[in-house]
């Protein structure tokens, strides 16, 4: 093994969380070492909001598509079209996204390695040292005052240093890329989603645009369940079995936030190692971007005061803006993607204008909408008339 080398901050994974957390605290001044493993891809749909061009300063020229609506499918093949009445979704493409972030983490100062990471081991005066294999397969050792864990949804850094880490739950998302098709009936600029039990028994499935490609997945929780059948069935309903597959992504992603997002000590988690994937709708790239931006706040302060303390204002900030939002969207897959007859329900319920405004409002603006209290009302009252039946799906 190597000698021990040293550095102010080690982020341990590369993706939007790490990259960000990164690039943040280099910009401070902090030595920084950004570590990630070669060749992974995420399986993701790609959809962020716009609004993260100026709050992360994202180039929209990495968008590689723009998204101006989405269809809702319900089992019985019953769609709803949900346009955006001002805006769009941006689409990127994870291969390119996240290396744009790493660079930039490089370009403002952070190093860069590549590199498994396995263990974090103490020196004899407590001090946190990783243990990583670098891409020759020699073991390596790096002494950090803190580590940031944004190693995704399975991270080592979050199981062998926070309590609990190890009991989450997770969804299992599949899907493929594949050349998106020349048919006339394919509309690039929308977004859909399946609600169907023989595409996942609860969660959905979706056929997201990538400009050149399209992203075809499914995910769910439920062991056991074929998640590349179904992705296959769904591409047969749509004609799309013809189209060249370019690449296969599977990997787990977490259902609620962790209780717990730092040790006490010296290790902050971020982004699917701290369980920041919406519920329902398991958008999760603008929430790791966040929570990564919020542990290097934490870690900034940590170092500069001296108190361990400020690591827990990661999690707190977090859930202090988006806990709520969390919350809800939870209740809501938690009921409605029970069973299919309640996904006929709700994707009955998103024929609703007011439904589909606020949807859009509360997805863009990432906060509960309170602008409109009758709207909120009406949807109320809509809600309970079809829990009770008295509207049919």
């Amino acid at each position: 093994m190597s000698i021990t080398e040293t550095t102010d901050i080690l982020v341990v994974g590369g993706g939007p969380a790490g990259a960000t957390a990164a690039t943040d605290l280099a910009r401070a001044g902090r030595r920084v070492v950004l570590l990630d493993r070669a060749g992974r891809i995420k399986p993701c749909g790609g959809a962020v909001p716009p609004r993260v061009m100026t709050e992360f300063g994202i180039p929209e020229g990495l968008f590689v598509a723009h998204a101006r609506g989405a269809r809702i499918v319900s089992p019985r093949g019953r769609d709803v079209d949900m346009p955006i009445a001002d805006g769009f979704v941006g689409m990127v493409d994870r291969e390119v996204f996240d290396e744009w972030l790493r660079a930039r983490a490089a370009q403002v100062g952070a190093e860069r390695r590549t590199g498994r990471f396995e263990r974090l081991d103490r020196d004899p005066d407590g001090s946190a040292v990783a243990v990583y294999q670098d891409p020759h397969g020699q073991r390596r050792r790096l002494r950090a005052k803190l580590v940031v864990g944004a190693d995704g949804a399975l991270s080592q850094v979050a199981k062998q240093c926070v309590p609990g880490a190890e009991r989450t739950r997770h969804v299992f998302a599949y899907h493929e890329i594949i050349a998106a098709p020349e048919s006339a009936a394919w509309d690039p600029s929308r977004c859909d989603v399946h609600y169907d039990a023989r595409l996942s028994p609860d969660f959905y499935a979706w056929v997201f645009p990538h400009g050149a490609t399209v992203s075809v997945g499914t995910g769910s929780m439920q062991k056991g369940f074929g998640l590349r059948p179904a992705v296959e069935e769904l591409r047969r309903r749509l004609g799309l079995e013809g189209c060249a597959t370019i690449r296969r992504e599977g990997a787990p992603i977490p259902l609620k936030p962790l209780r717990r997002w730092d040790n006490g000590r010296d290790v902050v988690l971020a982004g699917d190692a701290a369980g920041v994937v919406a519920p329902a709708s398991g958008e999760g790239i603008y929430y790791a971007m966040l929570g990564g931006r919020l542990a290097a706040e934490a870690a900034e302060k940590c170092l500069a005061t001296g108190k361990a303390s400020a690591l827990r204002l990661a999690r707190r900030r977090f859930m202090r803006l988006h806990g709520p939002v969390f919350w809800i969207l939870g209740i809501m897959q938690d009921y409605w993607y029970s069973s299919d007859a309640r996904r006929e329900r709700f994707v009955s319920i998103c024929r609703d204008k007011d439904v589909q405004q606020l949807t859009w409002d509360a997805y863009m603006n990432k906060e509960l909408v309170r602008a409109r209290p009758l709207a909120h009302v009406r949807i109320f009252c809509k809600n309970i008339a079809h829990l009770t039946g008295l509207i049919s799906a």
